[in-house]
């Protein structure tokens, strides 16, 4: 039955229900299927990036670059930048504990809390400060370049650090 469902929904929205069900997967500690799920959902909204993009003839250091500049369009109100600064290292954190440590071991558990904490900023920051959807809905390479963008804004207000990402 899901399956009908998934074949009937455009290519970019089945990747945007493909990676959303993969982090949900990863929640119920479905390692294996949460990447799969991920990393096809990833695909597909690529997919799509490119379909709508057919003029793009860059390499992987234009890509990225158009991958930041989208970023950075897409975060713009002061507050969702703060929140995502405080809340993609969370969603990283908690991300590498649901790999790493067993299913439903006391360490898991709060990792789990972490990511779900870390998309509840996002999603405050997106929902009442942006009034946007969270950009990898539109570019998959946002899943890198946020926390790329993200880290060097906290350097900036460190004072550590230039204002762009270098490309990659």
């Amino acid at each position: 039955m899901l399956q009908k469902v998934m074949n009937k929904l455009d290519r970019r929205t089945r990747g945007v229900a493909m990676t959303v069900g993969g982090m949900g997967a990863l929640l119920t500690g479905s390692k294996a299927s949460a990447l799969g799920m991920f990393t096809q959902g990833v695909r597909d909204i690529e997919a799509e990036w490119r379909a709508a993009h057919p003029d793009f003839q860059g390499g992987a250091r234009e890509r990225w670059r158009l991958a930041i500049e989208f970023y950075e369009q897409t975060h713009q109100n002061p507050t969702n930048r703060l929140l995502h600064v405080v809340g993609i290292p969370i969603i990283v954190g908690g991300t590498t504990g649901l790999l790493v440590w067993p299913r439903y071991s006391p360490p898991w558990f709060l990792s789990a809390g972490a990511f779900v904490g870390g998309w509840a900023l996002n999603f405050v920051g997106h929902g009442l400060y942006e009034k946007n959807a969270p950009a990898f809905a539109d570019d998959p390479l946002s899943f890198v370049a946020g926390p790329v963008w993200d880290l060097l804004q906290l350097k900036n207000r460190l004072g550590r650090g230039a204002s762009a990402p270098a490309a990659a």
